[in-house]
């Protein structure tokens, strides 16, 4: 699984690396107590990106296909 999102040069995003939000792929705050934590990352330019939804991605939080060997 994997989401494709439009997203803003130099803008902050958390993607949620628990699987607990209800705002995939990004984090809403849920993981709190969990020990896990969100990923915050800054694309280098605006536009169409695929982020990760099974969370094995060896490129956080890119897709890298991961999906697709389980």
């Amino acid at each position: 699984m994997n989401f494709k999102v439009s997203v803003q040069e130099g803008e902050k995003y958390f993607w949620c690396s628990c699987g607990l939000s209800s705002n995939p792929p990004f984090c809403d705050g849920s993981h709190k107590g969990s020990g896990m934590k969100s990923l915050m990352f800054v694309p280098e330019k605006s536009g169409e990106i695929v982020l990760c939804g099974c969370k094995h991605t060896k490129n956080p939080p890119y897709c890298d296909g991961s999906h697709n060997n389980n």
